[in-house]
């Protein structure tokens, strides 16, 4: 089981396992920090397992470094039969006061009320729990028993942000994004994606640790067709169906991992 850090009404911390946060940058299951790029208005998959697929919406802008800069502004979640969309929108000036967050469930938006000055709102057959605060509309903790927990905060790009990188943001959009953490409750040995692949036991980090940048190439690899498709090539979402024993979950774990 990952380890999980957040203290409720913080900001996600970007220096712990499961963290997604700037450009974008990634602290793996197994601590060790890299950059994934992927591609302005393309889907790639962060975590694809038997049970759960969560694919990733990168936007951005081009740079004069030969890449885009992009940021995840949206997660789409594939489980059981559900989907499950969290997602930044975009707005051009940054208000603290104005919710951007979106969260949808199979298509329908969810509007979370307010109880007790916290925000709370629960799907019994999506065992999906959602729960924020209300003086802070953009952060959220979204669970779903047995599966995960993700701390979902919404941040726009400021301007000394821009200044300093060269994001060279303009008034008409400030690329509000999110930033996340991710805990997995279970996963098999099986588990992919430029996220998950790290949460497996015999995972070896590729990337070069000594670079300013350390940076996660294989983005093709990851390429989703859009944000709701397990269709990448390192899609594992389904290969063990639900009713399978413990013991044939094991198996076919096993059998491909020799082929890996």
């Amino acid at each position: 089981m990952s380890k999980f850090y957040w203290l409720f009404g913080c900001k996600p911390a970007c220096d712990r396992p499961g963290a997604v946060c700037q450009d974008p940058r990634f602290i793996g299951g197994d601590g060790i920090m890299f950059y994934f790029h992927g591609k302005k208005d393309k889907d790639f998959c962060l975590l694809s397992d038997s049970d759960i697929h969560i694919n990733g919406h990168f936007i951005g802008k081009r740079s004069n470094k030969g890449r885009d800069f992009t940021w995840v502004q949206a997660i789409g979640i594939l489980f059981d039969s559900h989907k499950l969309y969290i997602g930044a929108q975009k707005v051009a000036k940054w208000e603290d006061s104005i919710d951007n967050m979106l969260i949808e469930l199979n298509g329908m938006r969810i509007r979370v009320p307010i109880v007790e000055g916290q925000t709370s709102w629960w799907s019994q057959e999506a065992r999906l729990d959602i729960q924020g605060q209300a003086e802070t509309n953009n952060k959220a903790r979204v669970k779903v028993e047995g599966l995960f927990e993700i701390d979902a905060r919404v941040v726009p790009i400021t301007l000394e942000e821009s200044k300093v990188h060269g994001y060279d943001v303009t008034e008409d959009d400030c690329f509000a994004h999110l930033e996340l953490n991710f805990k997995f409750d279970s996963h098999t040995e099986m588990v992919d994606g430029v996220l998950g692949q790290t949460y497996r036991p015999n995972y070896r980090s590729r990337v070069k640790m000594a670079a300013v940048m350390p940076i996660m190439g294989g983005a093709d690899k990851f390429a989703s067709s859009h944000l709701f498709a397990a269709d990448c090539a390192v899609s594992k979402f389904g290969i063990v169906k639900g009713g399978s024993s413990r013991e044939q979950r094991s198996t076919d774990e096993m059998n491909w991992l020799k082929n890996v």
